[in-house]
C-alpha cells in the first residue's frame, strides 16, 4: 500500500509499504482523508521534538471500515468513521483521574508512533466515531475537538465573554466551542481573512491587533471588567502575559498554545485576581462528540476553512510548498484516493 513517509526533515515522499493487518480486536480502516496541522509541519522541518524518523504522519483522519471486528459488530464494512489519535496506558496519574487526554505516556499517531497517512489502518474500535457526516467534516473533527476541550476546560457558560487568542486551527475551534455555548465570544488575530471566519464559526466579536488596541477593545466590549474567560492558541510570550493580564479579576485563563521561550509574569496579577489557571492537551470522548454534534447542525463554515485538498501523490510538494511559504494555506487536506 502507499505511504507518506517523512524520511528525514525537509524530505517526504510517496512509498510502497507493507499493507495493513487487523487482529482480531482492532477493525480495519481505508483511509480516505487526512488533515494536516501546524505539528506535521514542525515534523517535516525536524522542529517537532517528540518525532523520530522516518515517520509517517497524519492524525486527523476520515476512513472508511473494510473489516469489522467479531467483538465490535456495530462498526459494519461501509460504515464512515473519525477517530481518536491518542494512546493511554491506563496507570498514570491522569488515566487514574479518569483524564487520558494528558497521559503521560500518551503517543499520538503520526508523532510518536506512524500516523494515517497510508491507505489503511489497523486501530481498536474504540478510538472510533460514527457520525452522519461527509469525508471532509469527518477529517475536521479531531482538529476542532482540541479548542472544544480548552472551552470545556475553562467551564465556559452562555453568561461569559471569552477572549480566544489566535484563529489558526486550534483556535478556531475555540471560537465553535464558545459560541456554540452561547458565550459571548471575542476572536482575536492580525489575518483579518481568518477573523472573517472565525466570526462565521462562532465569534460575536473580533479583535485585529494590528489595528486595534487590544485593551481598550476588550474593556469596551466587557463593559470595563475584561473578559471571564481567556484561551491562548498562539503560544507567544506576548499573548501568554496579556491572558493573565487582561483576563477579570476571578477569571479562568486556559493556555492551549506552547510558548516557544520562557514567559517572564507579573505574579502578582495571578493572586491580586484570584485567577484560574488551566493546561489543555488533547480531548475527551465528549469532546469528540460535541464536535460531531456542531457540524452534524451545520454550524461551522467548513468549505471556508480548507485551503486546500490534494492527493498523497501531491503530498510531497504541498509540505515543501508549506513549508517554504506557510501564510499561504490554512487547512490542507490529503484525499487518499
Amino acid at each position: 500500500m502507499k505511504a507518506l513517509i517523512i524520511r528525514e526533515p525537509g524530505e517526504a515522499s510517496v512509498e510502497e509499504i507493507e499493507t495493513s493487518v487487523a487482529s482480531k480486536d482492532e477493525v480495519l480502516l481505508r483511509v480516505r482523508m487526512v488533515g494536516l496541522c501546524g505539528s506535521d509541519l514542525n515534523s517535516y522541518r525536524g522542529k517537532n521534538p517528540m518525532v523520530s524518523f522516518p515517520r509517517i504522519p497524519g492524525h486527523e483522519i476520515a476512513a472508511t471500515v473494510v473489516q469489522s471486528s467479531p467483538s465490535h459488530p456495530y462498526l459494519a464494512v461501509g460504515t464512515d468513521v473519525t477517530m481518536s489519535p491518542y494512546s493511554q496506558c491506563g496507570k498514570c496519574p491522569s488515566c487514574l483521574r479518569n483524564r487520558p487526554n494528558a497521559c503521560e505516556f500518551n503517543q499520538t499517531l503520526g508523532v510518536q508512533r506512524d500516523g494515517a497517512l497510508k491507505e489503511f489502518l489497523a486501530i481498536s474500535p474504540d478510538k472510533l466515531y460514527e457520525a452522519n457526516l461527509t469525508i471532509k467534516e469527518l477529517c475536521l473533527v479531531e482538529p476542532l475537538t482540541v479548542g472544544f476541550h480548552a472551552v470545556a476546560r475553562g467551564r465556559v457558560t452562555l453568561e461569559d465573554y471569552v477572549a480566544i487568542f489566535g484563529c489558526g486551527g486550534v483556535g478556531l475551534g475555540a471560537v465553535a466551542a464558545s459560541g456554540f455555548r452561547g458565550a459571548k465570544t471575542i476572536a482575536i488575530d492580525v489575518d483579518e481573512q481568518k477573523l472573517a471566519i472565525a466570526k462565521k464559526a462562532g465569534a460575536s466579536y473580533t479583535i485585529n491587533t494590528s489595528r486595534e488596541d487590544l485593551h481598550e477593545k476588550l474593556q469596551q466590549l466587557t463593559d470595563g471588567r475584561g473578559p471571564d474567560v481567556v484561551i491562548e492558541a498562539i503560544g507567544l510570550p506576548q499573548t501568554f502575559r496579556a491572558a493573565v493580564e487582561e483576563v477579570a479579576f476571578t477569571g479562568r485563563v486556559v493556555y492551549i498554545g506552547y510558548a516557544k521561550e520562557p514567559v517572564a509574569y507579573e505574579t502578582r496579577l495571578f493572586v491580586q485576581k484570584e485567577l484560574d489557571i488551566l493546561g489543555s492537551r488533547n480531548a475527551l470522548p465528549e469532546d469528540f462528540r460535541a464536535v460531531i454534534e456542531m457540524l452534524e447542525q451545520h454550524r461551522f463554515p467548513v468549505d471556508e476553512t480548507v485551503s486546500a485538498i490534494v492527493s498523497i501523490e501531491e503530498a510531497p510538494q504541498v509540505f515543501r510548498a508549506w513549508s517554504d511559504d506557510p501564510s499561504r494555506f490554512s487547512k490542507i487536506l490529503i484525499a487518499m484516493r
